[in-house]
């Protein structure tokens, strides 16, 4: 009897296990709100679990999600959303998501007047240059820091990498879930390449909880220049915020045993 009754479980335990192994995903359309229209290249991710698709030119997608599981939704010109992943959605099949066009709006240019003498010298030195430059450290396996100016670039490098990375830690240390999040939007080449094309830094927010504002002074306590933070797309900025992390533990490990 007892034999009978362990057999039973085993049989259960191996039915749940399997249950819980087996992927599940989520079918649907997504279309334009005002015509029914349907959206090509729609950026989608699965802000849980960290993968992410985009819709074929008939607006179709399919994603690996569970239950529960929140699906971010974004378009160039259109209204982001955050869905949810339910059972019914699972098992029923396909679902239609309509995404809302926003209007645009043109961000206002600033044009610097020089007045030139017609003296190569004196004309010259009116022209801003761009200082820029990038420090490597020895034993680190980043392309390394941006400073600002050349002469002070060291010094410059040096805080870089003992006070951000501590700015880092604090936006991150009590969150471990955002970085193991940061590790694997790194993996995951769809969400790569979805990053490589996007300058809005929204699916960043989504995936890491945090405000632009605060993903900005990330960046900018790495030492990284205004002029990157302003032009560099959404996959250099995480590359950026996960090379100055990474940097941040081995330093960290070293200083901890005495190294440094």
């Amino acid at each position: 009897m007892k034999f009978y009754f362990l057999f039973i479980t085993c049989l259960l335990f191996s039915a749940v296990t399997f249950a819980q192994d087996e992927e599940t995903f989520v079918k649907g359309k997504v279309i334009n709100s005002a015509n029914g229209a349907p959206l090509e290249n729609v950026n989608i991710v699965n802000l849980t679990q960290v993968v992410g698709t985009s819709t074929s030119q008939e607006g179709q997608f399919e994603l690996r999600a569970q239950a529960n599981d929140t699906l971010h939704f974004s378009y160039l010109g259109f209204k982001s959303i955050k869905v949810r992943v339910t059972n019914d959605w699972i098992k029923f099949g396909e679902s239609t998501i309509e995404l809302t066009e926003l209007a645009l709006a043109l961000e206002e240019v600033v044009v610097h007047q020089f007045k030139l003498t017609g003296h190569l010298k004196v004309d010259i030195n009116q022209i801003p240059i761009n200082t820029n430059y990038r420090y490597s450290i020895s034993g680190l396996p980043s392309t390394g820091y941006e400073a600002g100016n050349h002469k002070n670039g060291v010094t410059k490098v040096l805080g870089a990498i003992f006070n951000p990375a501590d700015f880092l830690h604090r936006m991150f240390g009590k969150q471990p879930n955002e970085m193991r999040k940061l590790k694997k939007m790194k993996q995951d080449d769809e969400i790569r390449n979805i990053l490589a094309n996007r300058f809005d830094r929204e699916m960043l927010m989504a995936l890491l909880q945090v405000e632009k504002v605060n993903l900005d002074e990330i960046v900018r306590q790495c030492n990284y220049s205004k002029g990157f933070i302003r032009e560099a797309n959404d996959l250099q900025i995480l590359d950026a915020i996960s090379e100055c992390y990474e940097e941040y533990k081995v330093l960290s490990r070293s200083r901890k045993s005495g190294r440094l």
